[in-house]
């Protein structure tokens, strides 16, 4: 018996194929084809997925983020941060243009703050806070004494490398005010908003960047100059021994020879015609100045030097005239015994310092050239110096040849002198003898120190380095260049006394007693002390009347 619902032969395949195939089309009724129709009670199936289908077609509602209590927090930060930076955008978008350049100039003189107005509250933190660290950091580092910036600055190496520093630290600080700039402009702005905005932006830069690029230019010129003048490995046959932490040898006072030469760059053929031993206490500053003259004939040199071994009783080559005199060391002595005193940078430097020392009986540590056809250039660079001028002093002029003079410096108080004419007051003859000039020569050094305020020095820097760097001569040691400044810092406001030794019944250069010359160095450095305990007034021959003042009296010499 055959089932007619049960699909068999020809006929049952045809039905079983049409079944499989309304299965394939209509998967949301899974009734066979030919089967019941579902009742009216009951809904028909969904296929798997169609109910998260439908559920994803929905509003999504607010959704606790993941990762607990933390989490949480940081999602509402960042919705915070969104809704403030929204808000500063909006702000920005009306700001007026008085308010766009006025953050922009406040976020080029405390960076960070235009990040702030603008609303990027962590990047305006961050910006502020590196700027402030920067600032103190700076501070306390070369605020601490005057010696630490003195280090750095007779360090070449370090000079360079903190004039890259400036340079990058401006390129960040230009990238801080232009980014500023475009966080506080209003959103929606005109061509002349626009033009003011960059305008400010500029000057802004301008600003800044000047005080960078000048202050740039003089380190360069500190690490020239240090470099020319200051060898890092000068050899030097007279100096002491020194060490960064004892600078002074253990010594109370530090003698530096200046010397003023007429010779050229190179050194070669100087004769130098202004002789000054500064003798410095190295504590208080206080500073006497013995002026030798440029005719002082036989100098003496220090007992065990080979010098003294040559002349043990006085430079005396035979020759007579100027070749015996004191001014000629510096050229002949090297000429005529190269390499006598050992390894030596300058030769003739130390042959003089020896000369000097013996005849005064005091250690010369050190000396300062000065090339005194440069001079004027070094007095230029200072702006000029002010003397009192008692006496007529001729510019050019010979009296041996009978030659006039070009022209005159005329007496008066208070004399503004350039270059040119500071040093004719320094070396002019005609009509005045050695002892004359040797006043002035010392009036010009007290000029020079007193225009040397650190102001005038700031300003005139460049020019002054450049011209140091072909006048000036010095064989102290780099390592202790920055206590030297601090030593001439107490110079410069302490007391300054002079010794001349000049041609009297007690003195005469043609045939000078130098015991008598000791003695009186001895009793200027170091006075006999009163019986109360203090020291006596210090003689007339060790503090003579100022002849640089204007209409002074008599000056009293150490030989009178």
């Amino acid at each position: 018996m055959v089932d007619e619902r049960s699909p068999s032969g020809a006929g049952g395949a045809e039905q079983r194929d049409a079944f499989v195939i309304a299965r394939a089309a209509d998967p949301i009724d899974p009734t066979p084809a030919g089967g019941p129709a579902p009742g009216p009670e009951r809904a028909p199936s969904r296929p798997p997925g169609a109910r998260r289908a439908a559920r994803s077609s929905r509003v999504p509602a607010r959704r606790r983020p993941s990762g607990g209590a933390r989490a949480r927090r940081r999602a509402t930060a960042a919705e915070a941060t969104a809704a403030t930076e929204a808000s500063g955008a909006s702000q920005a978008r009306g700001r007026s243009t008085a308010g766009m350049v006025g953050l922009t100039v406040l976020g080029g003189l405390v960076p960070g703050t235009g990040y702030l107005a603008a609303g990027r509250r962590r990047l305006g933190a961050l910006v502020l806070l590196v700027w402030l660290a920067a600032v103190i950091s700076v501070g306390v580092y070369f605020g601490r004494d005057v010696g630490t910036a003195l280090d750095v600055a007779f360090s070449p190496s370090a000079v360079r490398s903190l004039v890259v520093g400036l340079v990058l630290a401006l390129l960040v600080w230009v990238a801080v005010v232009v980014t500023s700039h475009r966080s506080v402009r209003p959103g929606l702005r005109t061509r002349a908003q626009t033009a003011i905005g960059y305008g400010t932006v500029l000057a802004v830069v301008v600003a800044g960047g000047a005080p960078v690029y000048l202050g740039a230019e003089r380190l360069l010129a500190q690490a020239d100059l240090v470099e020319t003048v200051l060898p890092e490995n000068s050899v030097s046959a007279t100096t002491p021994e020194v060490t960064e932490e004892d600078p002074w040898a253990g010594q109370d006072r530090v003698n530096v020879l200046l010397l003023g030469g007429d010779g050229g760059e190179g050194r070669t053929g100087v004769r130098t015609d202004s002789i000054i031993l500064a003798s410095i206490d190295t504590s208080s500053g206080k500073t006497v100045m013995f002026s030798l003259p440029r005719n002082l004939m036989y100098a003496q040199f220090p007992d065990g030097t080979p010098l003294h071994e040559i002349y043990p009783e006085g430079y005396n080559t035979g020759l007579g005239g100027g070749f015996d005199m004191i001014n000629a060391i510096y050229k002949q002595v090297p000429e005529q015994y190269p390499g006598l005193l050992g390894r030596s940078d300058n030769e003739g430097a130390d042959a003089i310092k020896l000369a000097v020392s013996g005849s005064l009986g005091v250690p010369v540590d050190y000396y300062i050239l000065v090339n005194l056809e440069g001079f004027k250039t070094v007095v230029d660079a200072m702006g000029g110096i002010t003397v009192n001028i008692n006496q007529r002093v001729a510019i050019g002029g010979n009296t041996d040849a009978g030659i006039p003079p070009d022209d005159w410096l005329e007496p008066g108080p208070d004399q503004k002198l350039n270059g040119f004419k500071a040093l004719w007051f320094a070396r002019g003859r005609y009509g005045a003898d050695d002892y004359q000039r040797m006043d002035r020569q010392r009036c010009a050094i007290d000029a020079l120190i007193e225009a040397a305020d650190p102001i005038n020095l700031l300003r005139r820097y460049v020019d002054l380095a450049k011209a140091g760097e072909k006048v000036l001569y010095t064989d102290i040691p780099r390592k202790i260049a920055s206590d030297f400044v601090e030593l001439l810092l107490r110079v410069k406001n302490a007391k300054i006394r002079s010794v001349v030794f000049k041609n009297s019944a007690n003195f005469f250069p043609g045939d000078p007693d130098y015991d008598y010359m000791r003695a009186v160095v001895d009793k200027a450095l170091y006075p006999p002390k009163k019986k109360g305990g203090g020291r006596e007034q210090e003689a007339s021959a060790e503090n003579p009347i100022d002849v640089c003042a204007y209409n002074p009296a008599e000056t009293v010499y150490a030989s009178d």
